[in-house]
C-alpha cells in the first residue's frame, strides 16, 4: 500500500512500509519483524482478532487502535504479549518494563522490574527465637 523500496544505505534498509490484506499464513504474520513494517489484516469480529493475535509462538508487543474503551481493555487484557500499546505507535522508554512472553523472551528490562534481574532474593524463616 505504501513504501517497500530499498534505500541507498544498503540491501538491509528500506523505507517505512504498509502491506494490506496480509494472509494469516504469510511469514510476516508468523515472525517478529523488526523494521518499519505495518501488516494490515481484515476482520469482522473482535474474537477473530484475538484468536489470530494469540495464534503464535511469539509475544513481544501488540498495538490496538480503537475509540471504544471497553474494546481497548478487553484486547489489552486478552492478548498474549508482554506489552500492549493502545492508540500509540511507540510505547517503549527507560521508565517502563520492556519484554515479551512465549518465544519473545522472559524477564524485563527497564523500570523497577528490570532491576529485579540483578537482585538475589533470600527467604529466611525463623521459629522459636
Amino acid at each position: 500500500m505504501a513504501g517497500g523500496n530499498r534505500l541507498a544505505l544498503g540491501s538491509s534498509f528500506f523505507e517505512p512500509t504498509v502491506i494490506g490484506d496480509v494472509s494469516r499464513d504469510a511469514l510476516l504474520s508468523r515472525e517478529e519483524t523488526f523494521g518499519p513494517v505495518a501488516a494490515l489484516f481484515r476482520f469482522s469480529e473482535e474474537a477473530e482478532v484475538m484468536n489470530a493475535a494469540n495464534d503464535t509462538e511469539l509475544g513481544l508487543a501488540a498495538y490496538v487502535f480503537t475509540r471504544d474503551i471497553g474494546r481497548a481493555w478487553r484486547m489489552a487484557e486478552s492478548i498474549e504479549t508482554g506489552m500492549v500499546g493502545i492508540n500509540v505507535g511507540f510505547m517503549a522508554n527507560e521508565a517502563v518494563p520492556f519484554g515479551g512472553i512465549k518465544e519473545s523472551g522472559i524477564g524485563r528490562e527497564g523500570a523497577h522490574d528490570g532491576l529485579e534481574e540483578y537482585l538475589e532474593s533470600k527467604y529466611i524463616c525463623m521459629g522459636g527465637v
